[in-house]
């Protein structure tokens, strides 16, 4: 290590020239870093959609879902843990995978098993809709959709159709369809009476538009020099002609659909409702998918908004629920920001204890440059910025400090007995080059074993152990190159005085001489106690064991007069009184539910 001091003593240039390319290329890296409020979570999970309508829970359980997570288990590697669930109609399988997964061999495992599956299923089951995405995939933002004279069908065509489409384009976004809002549908009301008096019957009039309302392609006839579409008038094209559309012939009489039925624009029942300020609204949310920053995601949510609001109802108003990026830059914010002050109280404290401008321009650069090389690692090694990882480069903070400050110490300390300033940085760090190697492998080791934690924690704490590992390990490697080239540049040799040293205006001077002489007489004081100790070890270690003793017998007295005993049947009683009332108010509860329900 000290054949890299030399070094740097005789190539300064070098190292300044590498803590400009940490000034410039650190600031990039922290601008190109993903930023997001947690690190990634990176728990591989695969969803199953199956679908079969008008099928009850437990038969969706019993004859779909249940088989379909038995062969999963035979045939589907690294699966940690099935999560079922069942409802009307819809069966959801969510299968959670090992950290180690290759999860393109699993999709492609769950897919073929899926399509194997479906001849043992009931009859007219259809292949599930597969789907992709981790634990990190959560909700960031939410676009509502509102406006005056706007329905709520115009709304949810307007999210689906126009402004769905644009948003996906949004690296890192996925949307689902919009909650809340009327999805089209055209339907055909029937009329009981009038199919009563003609003798028809519902199904007459499905049998009546299956027949006629049929897409039948026909392809093109060339005529002379020209090429024609030939389109057939079998399908409506409006929706007054699927009135028009016949029935069946009744007492010599053709009937028509618009006879026994009305046809409209209209929508199935709505299944969600959604609210924003009072009134009903769409909602379309947005999810984070992928190492994207979350505060990228938002931004070009919103800039993407924008871009289309010219394509959009000029009555449509488009506004933004749940910003999750306030939160994360307030988050990334505020620690940066204690990170920020925690580095100005260190260079404060070092100014006031050396008394030297120097020594703490020296520190004051060190510090910041191993938190920029810490951020160039962290980034090569995929990981974000976020509160874990910059929650531990606030916590190196007060320890980057100390290589450099123990490093000028010690150059100091040589200063002053009158050595030259090159001289002095040689002797001085190395002496110190062994001591500072054991505590940077000292500091490293305990945060070793968050490597070796699993699940969720390993996610979380591994990026943090990471941060405070790459700003160690960089601040040793500056305190051993750049801190000994500033040193040469700036530090003075001291005049060695045999005497008391002169008087100095710098009150830092002041501050820092008053606070040696008082150490000076408390490190006295201290050494005169350790002599007198070590000359009576009989009676002092005698004096020790009687005081551990005392300690001992006074703290059960102690302990029964500051906390009192409760009876024990005092207290049974007391749980009985409290439990009692309060195991007769659930049916209370489920009776006003039974009643609401009712009602």
């Amino acid at each position: 290590m000290i054949a890299l001091v030399r070094i740097a003593l005789s190539r300064p240039y070098t190292f300044v020239v590498l803590a400009i390319l940490l000034l410039i290329i650190g600031p990039l890296a922290a601008l190109r870093t993903p930023t997001d409020i947690f690190p990634e979570i990176r728990i591989p999970v695969i969803g199953v959609a199956w679908q079969y309508t008008g099928l009850p829970p437990d038969q969706m359980s019993g004859r779909i879902t249940s088989p379909f997570e038995r062969v999963l288990t035979t045939t589907v590697n690294d699966i940690e843990h099935i999560v079922a669930n069942s409802y009307n109609g819809i069966g959801i399988v969510k299968i959670f995978f090992q950290p180690t997964v290759d999860i393109r061999t699993a999709n492609a495992q769950v897919t073929a098993i899926a399509q194997t599956l479906l001849k043992q299923l009931p009859p007219g089951a259809t292949p599930p809709l597969i789907l992709n995405y981790s634990a990190s995939t959560v909700p960031i933002i939410q676009v509502a959709l509102s406006g005056d004279g706007l329905t709520e069908q115009n709304l949810a065509d307007i999210g689906i159709n126009q402004l769905r489409t644009p948003l996906v384009t949004v690296p890192g976004a996925a949307i689902p369809y919009p909650y809340g809002g009327k999805q089209r549908q055209i339907q055909i009301d029937l009329n009981s009476t009038a199919l009563q008096a003609r003798g028809l019957s519902g199904q007459d009039v499905a049998n009546a538009l299956a027949a006629q309302n049929l897409i039948t392609p026909v392809g093109t006839q060339k005529i002379g020099n020209f090429e024609y579409t030939i389109n057939l008038n079998n399908s409506p094209l409006k929706i007054e002609e699927l009135g028009d559309l016949p029935i069946k012939t009744v007492n010599g009489a053709m009937v028509y659909i618009r006879d026994v039925a009305t046809v409209r624009d209209g929508n199935p029942p709505q299944t969600n409702i959604v609210h924003v300020d009072g009134n009903r609204s769409v909602l379309m949310m947005v999810l984070k998918a992928g190492a994207v920053s979350t505060l990228d995601i938002i931004a070009g949510i919103k800039q993407k908004v924008i871009d289309v609001k010219d394509q959009m109802p000029d009555a449509l108003k488009i506004g933004f629920v749940g910003d999750q990026s306030v939160f994360v830059r307030g988050a990334i914010t505020g620690v940066a920001f204690e990170g920020v002050i925690a580095a100005l109280l260190t260079s404060v404290m070092i100014l006031l204890f050396l008394g030297s401008w120097r020594s703490t321009v020296i520190i004051a650069v060190s510090i910041p440059l191993s938190v920029l090389g810490a951020i160039i690692m962290l980034s090569l090694i995929g990981e974000t910025l976020n509160i874990m990882t910059l929650g531990g480069l606030a916590l190196a903070v007060g320890i980057l400090v100390d290589d450099a400050t123990v490093t000028i110490e010690n150059i100091n300390y040589h200063l002053e007995q009158g050595k030259p300033v090159e001289q002095s940085i040689l002797d001085g760090a190395n002496q110190i080059v062994t001591p500072a190697f054991v505590s940077l492998l000292c500091i490293c080791i305990v945060f070793v074993p968050m490597f070796f934690l699993t699940g969720v924690a390993r996610f979380l704490f591994v990026p943090m152990a990471e941060a405070v590992m790459f700003a160690m390990i960089w601040s040793f490697i500056l305190s051993r190159t750049l801190v000994p080239t500033m040193a040469n540049y700036l530090l003075q040799p001291h005049v060695h005085h045999e005497g008391a040293p002169p008087k100095s205006r710098n009150p830092f001077v002041w501050f820092q001489r008053g606070f040696e002489a008082r150490f000076e007489r408390i490190r006295g004081g201290y050494h005169g106690l350790l002599a007198m100790a070590l000359g009576h070890r009989k009676v002092f270690v005698g004096g020790f064991l009687a005081v551990v003793a005392v300690s001992f017998l006074l703290v059960p007295f102690l302990g029964r007069n500051f906390f009192p005993a409760v009876d024990a049947g005092n207290i049974l009683m007391h749980v009985r009184t409290q439990v009692a009332p309060a195991s007769r108010r659930p049916p209370t509860r489920w009776r006003m539910c039974r009643r609401r329900s009712a009602s």
